[in-house]
């Protein structure tokens, strides 16, 4: 097969005789993705408080091809996840952090893997507070998913199938349809509450609340 012909197989153009990236294709394997879809990165900030107006401790627009997009955030996450020993409290040594690794993974990839790339410049924005996470995805509920049953187990849909498949063949997911039930029940086991969602047509808010 052509060269072509093994791109359209993997859905990274549209088909041999049109070679034309599809949205999987500019995400995957892009060179200056941003110039055909502004709002294909993460946006990531740290604040010294509880509020917008706080003081800003770090920040980085996570940008590039899809695999490495996903591993870069991962790093600055870890980065700002404090880890705590409790000596005290049992025979031996236990550690937790403020925010369970497995549940801003699953989030975030969801962000990634569920939002609109098109009509839109608004990126995946994790604004890290004092006290809590946000996590804003553009674009709303899509197909069998509305604002009553988002999060609810068996209402499943996807915006950007070819994307998803994508992540999953890159090893980011693992199974479809559980990340928001697996994201919960970490958060709960960290001793987190749980997360809190706020969906709107044109948007959705994932926010995680520190560990007391």
């Amino acid at each position: 097969r052509s060269y072509e012909q093994r791109l359209a197989a993997l859905r990274l153009v549209s088909s041999a005789d049109n070679p034309a990236p599809t949205i999987l294709g500019l995400l995957a394997i892009g060179r200056a993705t941003r110039d055909w879809l502004p709002g294909a990165y993460i946006q990531f900030v740290r604040f010294d408080g509880a509020n917008l107006s706080d003081a800003i401790l770090d920040e980085l627009d996570v940008d590039g091809e899809l695999a490495q997009v996903l591993r870069r955030i991962d790093e600055k996450l870890d980065s700002h996840n404090r880890t705590r020993i409790d000596l005290k409290s049992a025979d031996v040594e236990t550690r937790s952090e403020q925010y369970p690794k497995v549940a801003l993974q699953q989030f975030v990839r969801n962000a990634v893997m569920h939002r609109t790339y098109e009509n839109t410049n608004s990126p995946v924005r994790v604004y890290w507070f004092e006290d809590r996470i946000e996590i804003h995805s553009p674009g709303g509920p899509f197909g069998v998913v509305t604002a009553e049953t988002f999060g609810r187990p068996g209402y499943t849909d996807y915006r950007n199938p070819n994307l998803a498949d994508a992540m999953k063949v890159l090893g980011f997911v693992q199974r479809f349809g559980v990340g928001i039930a697996v994201a919960q029940k970490e958060l709960r086991d960290n001793g987190n509450p749980p997360a809190e969602f706020e969906v709107h047509p044109n948007r959705v808010l994932v926010m995680m609340r520190k560990r007391p």
